[in-house]
Formats: structure tokens, C-alpha cells, sequence
């Protein structure tokens, strides 16, 4: 007994002069970890977007829904985000951001989808996923597919949508959005803006409305209005643009007739016959000789 109470006491003494090593597991251990909250592990690029479009769909926000499909958990927030979680024990099981709630999908001046974007990095670029919404008996997600990398499509099926006019856009608006979206049609109607400027303008009353982001970028992070054409809103422009190109093109036709170049009629340039500035010799030879040539061949 007293050899017990001897060795007990130097324990004691051992233990409180020694440091104990705590050994960590990793956060990731395991999705199915009890003692580590899965929200725990993800990082949002950026914040949600305001909850916008049909007043009735707010009721939704607030809410997740989840739908397993293989080995995969997916969990959609309407107006916050959409995660996919690995179903395994694996020590580094994948749980990840799809997208963060950005904009609305319009077509046909309706509400057609939800975006989520930014979501993890996947490369070069970022993970997002459409939400389309279709009417169905209850809350409920299905239908996951990945149509190109890293760009996912889901289906939301829900009663709130099922009323014929539950997802159109017009109603939302405030009476200043619908003066102008009014005047938009009356304008394209009397043939005084084209369709191109009739999309245009829309486009800016669904952007005021918070429905539309302002700027998007692309994959290469270039602003997207950046490399398109040029769209006139209406037709007086669309006329005014026409006549100054036509008379660049008879500026340049008439520096081509000063110089005994001709050119067909659609602008392409003829083989001159003695065009000014060159001798006979060069006139004759012109298909070996060009303007501006050295005249340097191989072999000479």
C-alpha cells in the first residue's frame, strides 16, 4: 500500500513539472464529424445580394433544402447559397461553395432563374450555378447537373410559382419603373427605338430594380459590355451612325480614285492598271513587285 501511495505521489510531481503534447486532427475530418459544423468549413467570396424579385418567393429566404444524389449532398438557400457536400468518412472529404445568390434570370420578361455565382474557385474561374423554378406540390430540389465545368444547373420545384403570373417582372416594379417600362413599349411600338434599344432599356429598368448586376465579368474577368457591338436605341441613331460610315467610305474612295486604284463596288480592291506613283515597268510586274516592296526575294 505504501509502495502504491509512493509511486502515485511521483506521478503527481512528474505530471505538473511536464508539459503535455496535444495532439490536433485536422478540420476536415470526415464530413460526418459530430464535434465540427459543415458551414464551419466553407469560405464565401462575398456577400449575397439583397433579397429581390416576387414578393411572395421572400418567404423562402432563410430556408435551405437538400437533395442527395450518389455520394453528394447538395443544400440550396434561396438568396443566400448552394454548398455541395461529400457523403463520406474520408479524412478530407469535399465540402464546398456552388454559388452565392447574385441576380435574377429574366427571359420573356419573366423570372425564369436564380444565379448563384462566386462560389469556390474551380481553375481559372469561379463555381455558379443556375436555379431554375418550375412549379411542383412542395419545396423541393432535384435535377443536379454540371452542363459545362464548373457551371452547374439546378431545379427548384415549388407551389409558390405555380400561379400563371407568379414569376413575371412587371408587377414587382414601383410606379416610376413602370412609367418608364410603359413608355418603353409605347416607344418601340411607334418604331421609335429598334429591339436591340427596346433590350437595352429594359435592361437598365430591371438593373435599377436590383434584379440585374450592373457589371459582369467573364471568365477572363473582362467586363462582358466591353467587347460587344454597339447597340443604338433607336432608329435616329441607328440612321446618324449610317451616314457618318458612309461618308468615311467616300473619303476612302476617293483617295483610292486619286491614286488610279480601283475597287469593286462591295470595297475590295482591283488590280490597278497604271496606278500613280509608279513607273511602266512597275505596272507591268505589279503582281511581283507590290508597293512598299523591297523587292527582295529568295534565290535572287
Amino acid at each position: 500500500m505504501e509502495v502504491l501511495l509512493w509511486l502515485l505521489l511521483c506521478y503527481a510531481k512528474y505530471a505538473a513539472a511536464t508539459k503535455m503534447k496535444i495532439v490536433e486532427e485536422p478540420n476536415s475530418f470526415g464530413l460526418n464529424n459530430p464535434f465540427l459544423s459543415q458551414t464551419n468549413k466553407l469560405h464565401p467570396r462575398t456577400e449575397p445580394s439583397p433579397v429581390s424579385g416576387p414578393s411572395h418567393l421572400f418567404r423562402l429566404a432563410g430556408k435551405c433544402f437538400s437533395f442527395v444524389e450518389s455520394t453528394y449532398k447538395y443544400e440550396f438557400c434561396p438568396f443566400h447559397n448552394i454548398t455541395q457536400h461529400e457523403q463520406t468518412y474520408r479524412w478530407n472529404a469535399y465540402s464546398g461553395i456552388l454559388g452565392i445568390w447574385q441576380e435574377w434570370e429574366i427571359t420573356n420578361n419573366t423570372f425564369s432563374g436564380m444565379w448563384m455565382r462566386e462560389g469556390d474557385t474551380c481553375g481559372a474561374k469561379t463555381r455558379q450555378t443556375k436555379v431554375l423554378l418550375v412549379c411542383g406540390s412542395s419545396n423541393k430540389l432535384d435535377e443536379v447537373s454540371e452542363p459545362s465545368t464548373c457551371v452547374y444547373s439546378m431545379t427548384f420545384k415549388t407551389p409558390l410559382v405555380c400561379h400563371p403570373h407568379s414569376l413575371l417582372v412587371y408587377p414587382t416594379l414601383n410606379e416610376a419603373l413602370r412609367r418608364r417600362w410603359d413608355e418603353t413599349e409605347q416607344s418601340l411600338y411607334d418604331e421609335l427605338i429598334t429591339e436591340q434599344g427596346y433590350r437595352k432599356l429594359l435592361g437598365d429598368i430591371f438593373q435599377e430594380a436590383g434584379y440585374l448586376k450592373k457589371f459582369m465579368e467573364n471568365e477572363s474577368g473582362v467586363k462582358q459590355n466591353q467587347n460587344q457591338s454597339k447597340v443604338f436605341e433607336s432608329l435616329e441613331q441607328c440612321s446618324t451612325a449610317h451616314t457618318e460610315l458612309s461618308g468615311e467610305i467616300k473619303r476612302l474612295q476617293d483617295i483610292l480614285d486619286k491614286h488610279g486604284i480601283s475597287y469593286d463596288k462591295n470595297g475590295s480592291v482591283k488590280e490597278s492598271v497604271n496606278p500613280v506613283g509608279l513607273n511602266t515597268h512597275t505596272a507591268r510586274s505589279g503582281t511581283d513587285h507590290l508597293r512598299g516592296d523591297t523587292g527582295d526575294r529568295e534565290g535572287r
